[in-house]
């Protein structure tokens, strides 16, 4: 019994120090927004100059807009193409170049940003040498993110796929629906916390992405990571703590809204399946 207590106690500890060191640094840098010191780490007193500097920040307000809007979009089309590449993989278990194609959807995942980052900027100069287009800004961030976003975006939904008892697709086809009725009106909505899970955790790499932004952005095109980290060479301010705060209150209220949806459609799909059940 004292073994259990201490290895549950120990269980605990450790839970609480994993999360201590994820979260505590989040807090801080929270806390310390609301200084009235000039030094980012050092408490002055509670102030909200810093948030009120941010309404006059050119370049903070416009970098946190791009980024913004490039997650979006992002996230968006990763998750729709995605969804085509693991329905794929997913139905036509062999086809001609299976092996190439999953390979390819999946390389993004393990090679180094840099690498990726170079060699997409590149093929952008070249393309842009031919062709004249596409000019270094919006557009070529847009596409650095969504070809790390749709990896990611893939496996996830591939993972759901494989979880899906097929004889509801074959009990659709067999009614008379026909594959894209299929796709839409059964696959998509037993997937859907899976493609809202993909669309998340694709927004949130693209936004806080450094590395492809850096090799893909031109002039005029600077994202928020970009503008804090080429401040942070020069010396930082409390208004980055305040910039940061603004961006951890956005995701959480993403994460919480998504978090309630889930357990809304997991709430309604048991009640649907206790009245199938009580039915039969």
């Amino acid at each position: 019994m004292r073994t259990e207590r201490r290895a549950r106690m120990l269980s605990r500890l450790w839970m609480a120090a994993v999360y201590g060191f994820l979260y505590l640094p989040i807090v801080a840098l929270v806390v310390y927004s609301f200084t009235e010191s000039s030094v980012p780490n050092v408490w002055g007193g509670f102030s909200l100059r810093w948030y009120q500097a941010l309404t006059t920040d050119t370049d903070l307000k416009e970098g946190l807009w791009l980024s913004l809007q490039i997650a979006t979009s992002t996230a968006t089309a990763a998750v729709v193409l995605g969804s085509l590449a693991a329905a794929s993989l997913h139905r036509y278990p062999r086809f001609f170049g299976r092996t190439l194609f999953s390979g390819m959807v999946s390389a993004p995942l393990v090679m180094p940003e840099v690498i990726v980052g170079l060699s997409l900027l590149l093929m952008l100069v070249s393309l842009q040498r031919l062709l004249g287009v596409p000019e270094r800004g919006m557009v070529t961030i847009w596409l650095g993110h969504l070809l790390l976003g749709m990896a990611y975006a893939t496996v996830v939904i591939h993972a759901r796929l494989k979880d899906l008892n097929p004889q509801l697709e074959e009990a659709a086809q067999d009614l008379g629906a026909k594959p894209w009725q299929v796709f839409f009106l059964i696959t998509i909505p037993m997937i859907a916390q899976a493609l809202l899970s993909a669309w998340l955790l694709t927004f949130t790499l693209s936004l806080d992405d450094v590395v492809l932004s850096a090799f893909l952005s031109g002039p005029g095109s600077t994202t928020m990571p970009l503008v804090i980290f080429s401040r942070a060479r020069l010396g930082l301010n409390p208004s980055v703590n305040a910039i940061a705060t603004v961006v951890v209150v956005i995701v959480a209220i993403g994460v919480a809204i998504a978090s309630y949806m889930i357990a809304q459609q997991e709430r309604r799909r048991a009640n649907e399946m206790a009245a199938a059940q009580r039915f039969h």
